[in-house]
């Protein structure tokens, strides 16, 4: 497994490589912005774990080049910025996952290895064409769901379940796969967790044309309001 490790700190450079190597990790280190994504096409590695505050171009920069020129690795986002809305930028931009510094290495290797898993089994989930449910609008290519014109503003764990569910427009996903996607490598979450998820985001698409529904035994669906 290749994981492109895109950081500038030397510290934590060497201490992840080491941390991951023993897991039979193979990190490379970019730590340049300016660079990373020449990198990134030339490794094509499995996963991407991209820090933030880079010199030359920041994380975000970096990530929009990236999923400008096709590259669609799964990222996870290492981040010491605090707020949801940085969060929510990074996601939107088309990072599938953050974890805030300072992070466990052991939930870091967890949440890697989550991110590669689902990346293998969504490329039969989503096409290269954008999916749309009522007023929403969902670009695989930069993992982005729109409402009208707008990026619709959402949680990290409302925007992954609410991915889950386009990708499978009219059709039940199971409450097991969606706390799986929503909560990756988290085992001191409550399963119930899920649904406190799903109750934020029935709300926000209100006047959306989209419907969250409810099926009982088979999970929940996606469908455009009649």
């Amino acid at each position: 497994m290749k994981l492109l490790l895109v950081e500038d700190d030397p510290s934590m450079q060497v201490t992840l490589q080491r941390a991951l190597a023993r897991s039979k990790i193979d990190v490379r280190i970019c730590g340049d912005g300016a660079l990373a994504v020449e990198q990134w096409r030339e490794l094509e590695p499995d996963v991407v774990a991209l820090d933030l505050s880079l010199p030359n171009l920041d994380g975000l920069q970096v990530l929009a080049q990236a999923r400008a020129a096709g590259l669609r690795t799964p990222v996870l986002l290492l981040t010491a910025r605090g707020t949801v809305g940085d969060r929510i930028m990074g996601l939107n931009a088309g990072a599938d996952d953050y974890l805030p510094k300072p992070f466990d290495l052991d939930e870091l290797e967890a949440r890697i290895r989550a991110l590669r898993r689902r990346h293998q089994n969504a490329g039969a989930d989503a096409g290269p064409n954008p999916q749309e449910v009522g007023g929403l609008r969902f670009e695989p290519e930069s993992g982005a769901i729109y409402h009208k014109s707008g990026i619709l503003e959402l949680t990290p764990r409302e925007l992954a379940l609410l991915k889950a569910l386009m990708t499978k427009p009219g059709h039940a996903v199971s409450k097991e796969r969606l706390f799986e996607l929503v909560f990756p490598g988290e085992t001191d979450v409550q399963y119930e967790a899920i649904e406190v998820v799903v109750y934020r985001l029935r709300k926000k698409l209100a006047g959306t044309g989209a419907a969250l529904m409810t099926l009982r035994g088979l999970g929940y669906l996606l469908r455009a309001e009649p």
